[in-house]
């Protein structure tokens, strides 16, 4: 008899509404052995849960996060909720026996993230962290040309993540302006993935930094109404509590130094990520707005020969591209999320562990605290603790 796994998510904003595709699309493209079920999801507001469930897919719906990790129906929890609940949330589920896979970054804090991690190395289930972007075929690619040898030593990792979502002064404060609801700003809402994309190509982890924060716009207006994935704004007016930007310098345990700058102010750029790797044998690079192409340099070559290689990502033995199209027939954004809990339910149905692991997801919190300790401390070199 095939095994059947339910699903039980919590949240169903704009990162509930990815994760419900992929698991919509997850079962009809990959052979998981097992089936996969979309049971139930939840949220405080009845009105929009309902609707939310209706839309997305899901049999049932919750309005208390406690009832869905309680019920018999549910054998894998997904949080997809502000970091702030993501502690609490993940270690109930863990505790009650549930496969948990909480949405990046791990944490607001380290001592939560440590918690988490701890919890998740005591329960029987599967944990997983959701870095999705490791799951672009491009990106997993160029980690195994790095594991192949094919860059030789590593010098040089820069990474930029660069957004223009909150240029405008009078957008709303919405939770992820609110150090409470977020835990920090740019720097942990999208230079978490450009840590953990860079380590993950890499092989190697960011040991010390020296970083810089900054705030541009020091007060917002408070939420209005709330619209689907937009907000109104209203004529109060509150505290921005997070990072708008953030900079910092990186040492490696390979030996190689980085450069890294997250931003949501960066006019022109929705959503822009822009990875190089230089090596003493070649040199590599992506970029994210055009996610099916990998370049490479090989410096192994005649120089009179030598030049950027664009590689299309996409023929089947490619990373998770043997469910796809034809090669030349792109993926997009929607598709790394398919990926990612191909990888999970791989790792349920195996018993092995799945990879981001909380633990993973501990050491870029670990990375993220030490850049605004640097940042707190005139950019004063700071070490990761291991």
């Amino acid at each position: 008899m095939t095994r059947t796994l339910r699903v039980g998510m919590i949240g169903y904003a704009f990162m509930g509404a990815l994760h419900s595709q992929a698991w919509r699309t997850l079962y009809h493209v990959y052979d998981l052995g097992a089936d996969v079920e979309m049971r139930a999801i939840c949220g405080r507001n009845e009105e929009a849960v309902s609707a939310a469930a209706k839309k997305l897919g899901w049999a049932s719906y919750e309005t208390d996060w406690r009832r869905l990790i309680a019920r018999d129906d549910i054998d894998i929890v997904d949080i997809c909720t502000p970091g702030s609940s993501h502690e609490e949330i993940a270690v109930a589920a863990l505790a009650a026996g549930k496969h948990v896979l909480c949405e990046k970054p791990l944490a607001n804090t380290v001592a939560e993230a440590e918690r988490m991690a701890a919890a998740a190395a005591a329960a029987p289930g599967t944990s997983m962290v959701g870095f999705s972007y490791r799951t672009v075929p491009a990106i997993t690619y160029a980690r195994d040309l790095v594991a192949q040898g094919r860059l030789g030593r590593i010098f040089h990792v820069r990474a930029v993540y660069l957004q223009d979502w909150i240029v405008d002064p009078e957008f709303p404060l919405v939770w992820r302006l609110r150090r409470e609801e977020a835990g920090s700003g740019a720097l942990g809402d999208i230079g978490a993935h450009i840590i953990d994309a860079t380590q993950f190509i890499t092989g190697s982890s960011i040991t010390g930094v020296s970083g810089l924060t900054e705030t541009f716009i020091a007060d917002r207006p408070l939420v209005g109404e709330v619209h689907g994935l937009s907000a109104t704004a209203s004529s109060e007016r509150g505290a921005v509590t997070v990072d708008d930007a953030a900079l910092f310098h990186a040492r490696f345990d390979n030996g190689s130094i980085g450069s890294f700058e997250a931003t949501r102010f960066a006019n022109g750029r929705r959503n822009g990520i822009e990875i190089e790797i230089n090596g003493s044998l070649g040199s590599l690079r992506f970029d994210f707005q055009s996610m099916n192409e990998l370049f490479v340099y090989d410096h192994t070559v005649d120089a009179k020969d030598a030049g950027w290689t664009r590689i299309s990502v996409t023929q089947p033995d490619h990373p998770y591209m043997s469910a796809w199209w034809p090669p030349g027939h792109i993926i997009g954004y929607e598709h790394t999320f398919t990926h990612e809990f191909r990888d999970f339910v791989d790792a349920i149905v195996s018993g092995t562990p799945a990879r981001p692991s909380f633990a993973d997801g501990l050491q870029v919190q670990r990375v993220l605290d030490a850049v605004e300790r640097s940042a707190a401390s005139e950019s004063r070199w700071t070490i990761v603790p291991e």
